[in-house]
């Protein structure tokens, strides 16, 4: 079977329209859900809330014990970043993956990878040309909210599992390596312990054999597949060092009082990593 190059275009941009119209209703939906979650009694969070920390178990054998963090703020740049110590109820777990959908960071990384395959012409059923760029596009999106609709509520539903991240206090370069790739494969549950990330790892393949539906024939196979998820796991192992060092350097910068930015709190009284 041969797709041609008009069919694959126009499937596109049906995925294009698609985002199109999530972009557009989904701020509505989620400025509602900020109005809902607001104190019924009007008042407002304060400018720099102190963050708390928690203990976790040691991932690493005969090293120094770690304290993972959460912070105070929501962040409206990386939304899986810990608030709270408390478990996500199912609903809140159907927010975040609403919130990941359109975050900047889902926005942007799908907008580099559909360049790079632009650039490369992979897959070149889509096409050269603002339409191909558009079809690559959508597709990227398509994938990346899949992940995240499997991953952050779908498989975290059904294992009890928070698909949340919890930054380190303080990181050093080394530690954020070792802690990002250690997160990648396991996860807190809703009752505080730490167990295999079914959920994260799960979801991503989900996803992928989800876009099987939806890609060319060139890119349907089970090499292609695998290789697709490769490169989502190498990007959440990116993903977490940013999220890892995001409130330490928005703090640095004095920028904490921003109630979009999260803010770790004081270092004051805290064990170092």
């Amino acid at each position: 079977m041969k797709i041609s190059k008009s069919t694959c275009s126009g499937s596109g941009w049906v995925l294009w329209c698609a985002l199109l119209g999530l972009l557009f209703c989904l701020p509505i939906t989620l400025r509602a859900q900020n109005l809902s979650d607001a104190d019924p009694g009007g008042a407002s969070l304060p400018d720099a809330p102190q963050a708390q920390t928690q203990a976790a178990p040691n991932p690493e054998p005969g090293t120094t014990s770690r304290f993972i963090g959460y912070v105070s703020n929501r962040s409206l740049f990386f939304p899986d970043l810990a608030d709270s110590p408390g478990p996500l109820s199912t609903g809140q777990k159907f927010k975040l993956f609403v919130n990941q959908s359109i975050s900047p960071p889902f926005l942007l990384a799908a907008a580099f990878s559909a360049a790079y395959s632009q650039a490369r012409d992979v897959p070149s059923a889509y096409g050269e040309g603002g339409d191909a760029y558009g079809s690559r596009y959508g597709a990227a999106i398509a994938r990346d909210s899949s992940s995240a609709f499997f991953s952050s509520f779908v498989f975290a539903s059904m294992l009890h599992q928070d698909p949340r991240f919890y930054p380190q206090e303080n990181p050093t370069f080394g530690s954020s390596i070792k802690y990002s790739a250690w997160r990648v494969l396991v996860t807190r549950t809703d009752s505080g312990t730490e167990q295999f990330n079914w959920s994260g790892l799960l979801g991503p393949l989900a996803a992928e054999a989800l876009a099987n539906a939806y890609l060319p024939v060139s890119e349907q196979t089970a090499g292609q597949t695998a290789e697709r998820y490769g490169v989502d796991l190498a990007w959440r192992f990116a993903g977490n060092m940013f999220k890892n060092y995001w409130p330490t350097i928005f703090h640095s910068m004095k920028l904490n009082r921003l109630k979009v930015i999260p803010d770790p709190g004081s270092a004051s009284g805290r064990q170092p990593n």
